[in-house]
């Protein structure tokens, strides 16, 4: 029997790509490109964000 899980909410900066791969325009001594790897300052790399809170006020 399949179990059901609900699936985790996928963060509205990246829209679930959480990293992207930036050449630089420079090649390596090997010929190959030079590249950075960049993560979703949001995420902070997941694809996924937690599930939101609900505030109680406390002291009204």
């Amino acid at each position: 029997m399949p179990e059901n899980t609900r699936p985790r909410p996928i963060c509205a900066h990246c829209d679930g790509f959480p990293q992207v791969v930036i050449t630089t325009g420079q090649t390596t001594p090997t010929g190959r490109r030079q590249t950075i790897t960049a993560d979703c300052p949001a995420c902070h790399g997941t694809g996924r964000t937690l599930p939101g809170r609900s505030h109680t006020r406390v002291g009204v």
